[in-house]
């Protein structure tokens, strides 16, 4: 990686202000687009590592061009730094490797690899192999710089809590600004769902990643005793990201945070897998046994989520009789199931079940919010999207990612010595971080846009990097 260069930076500055001022004058949007990826290729050529870690910060507040102009979907200014990244870091490996053989043979590493192998086979085979090319790319760029060379980027620590920093600021921004937003509005439940653009799509993405950054900023805040103004900003953000929480009226959100505090639980006090597995049995064999009457219970709630009362909308995920936003999830649901019924090992392809589904839809399961053309989006789920669009070897290898994920977290953070307190910590925020992603990738996938991607996959950076790093010490 080269040294910063001062007097460069500032000529470059002066000749990316001069493309601005020319895309400006010549009302050219392609000009302007040209920009940020000069911008983004120069600075991870001479802040490499500094471009990394500002990707946390930047996630939260990039901007999709596409609602802009209607031909290009691109995330600014975070998908052009992914793709400099990509290219610089690929040149640089070959050239003069710099990451540890170690890294390949990490299961979570060589699952993402057999996965991008796994979606170059179904991009061949796809039904419409320019969508799915479009995908494989942009996974390309999410996976590569975050998750592979991530691990190289966080061997250094202190990187770890500067990218929790950045992260839970860049959070709180658009947070902060959405509250105002939708104070403006009295907190309405309806307004709720738009209130956070420009940033965020709609509520349920921005719940997610809310709820995902929520442990991180509790993380820092027990760490920071002794510093009463480090304390106090962190008690600040904290309560932000709880009310941000709250007002996302994201009952996914909700129930996700409220799992994942019951699997660090059960972590923490390091119950037997045969108690947690005995448990899973029972829990299915009273589900099976009162089926029926689950059922007639279920079919008897007719509670709407359109309500603004916190137990009122959490007691609306489970109506399944009138609520169209939960009908129309199963119909989605309903979709991929078909859809994998007809291309069981291949699946339709990387990124085309939108452009797919729509022939799969039974009338019976058709909602209010359906329409015909089945263009409002994706599967609502990351393992029913990774089984219709890939096939069913495709959703082995995901989920064979997510448990190799949680082994290697949940191993390190038995394996840390109490003595390293800061680190122990660490592990468990992450933990629970990511247990409020995969569990509301139940309900919802959104590992196809920076806005998950980037702290999902820097996260999982950060457990093979620390894992790697045990290893190296255990084994000299």
């Amino acid at each position: 990686m080269q040294h910063p260069n001062y007097k460069k930076t500032i000529l470059f500055a002066v000749f990316l202000s001069a493309f601005f001022g020319l895309s400006l004058y010549y009302n050219s949007p392609y000009i302007f687009i040209i920009s940020p990826f000069l911008a983004a290729f120069y600075f991870a050529v001479f802040y490499t590592e500094q471009t990394f870690l500002s990707l946390a910060f930047l996630a939260p507040l990039s901007i999709n061009i596409e609602d802009y102009t209607d031909q290009l979907g691109l995330y600014l200014p975070t998908e052009p730094i992914l793709f400099g990244l990509l290219l610089l870091l690929i040149a640089t490996q070959l050239r003069a490797p710099f990451l540890s053989k170690e890294i390949w043979t990490h299961p979570i590493i060589y699952t993402w690899v057999i996965i991008l192998i796994w979606t170059f086979i179904t991009t061949v085979t796809s039904s419409n192999p320019i969508i799915s090319a479009k995908f494989l790319l942009a996974k390309c760029w999410f996976v590569v710089p975050l998750l592979f060379f991530g691990t190289y980027f966080f061997q250094n620590e202190k990187n770890i809590t500067r990218f929790f920093w950045l992260l839970i600021l860049g959070v709180s921004i658009t947070i902060l600004y959405t509250i105002i937003n939708h104070a403006g509005y009295n907190f309405g439940e309806k307004e709720s769902h738009w209130v956070m653009s420009p940033f965020f799509k709609d509520h349920t993405i921005y719940g997610a990643i809310v709820a995902l950054t929520l442990p991180i900023s509790i993380a820092l805040l027990l760490l920071s005793k002794g510093k009463p103004l480090v304390q106090l900003l962190l008690f600040f953000i904290s309560f932000i990201i709880l009310l941000g929480l709250y007002f996302s009226y994201t009952r996914a959100a909700w129930l996700s945070v409220f799992f994942a505090l019951l699997i660090a639980f059960i972590v923490h006090i390091k119950l037997k897998k045969q108690f947690v597995l005995a448990a899973a049995f029972l829990f299915l064999a009273y589900l099976t046994y009162n089926y029926d009457s689950i059922q007639l219970a279920l079919s008897r709630n007719k509670q709407e989520h359109t309500t603004e009362d916190f137990g009122e909308r959490l007691q609306s995920a489970g109506n399944v009789t009138t609520d169209a936003s939960n009908l129309e999830r199963i119909n989605r649901w309903s979709c991929a199931i078909e859809m994998v019924k007809e291309r069981p090992v291949f699946g339709y392809g990387p990124g085309t079940y939108s452009f797919e589904y729509a022939r799969f839809q039974n009338p019976e399961n058709l909602t209010i919010i359906s329409t015909n053309f089945g263009n409002l989006g994706n599967a609502h789920s990351e393992y029913l999207s990774a089984l219709s669009e890939t096939g069913v070897p495709g959703l082995l290898f995901f989920l064979a990612f997510v448990i190799f994920v949680f082994y290697k977290a949940i191993k390190l953070y038995y394996d840390t010595p109490l003595i390293e307190l800061t680190k122990r910590i660490f592990i468990m925020a992450i933990i629970i971080s990511l247990s409020t992603y995969f569990i509301h990738a139940f309900l919802n996938n959104f590992l196809d846009t920076d806005k998950a991607s980037i702290p999902v996959f820097c996260l999982c950076a950060i457990i093979v990097s620390l894992d790697l790093k045990r290893k190296s010490r255990t084994n000299p």
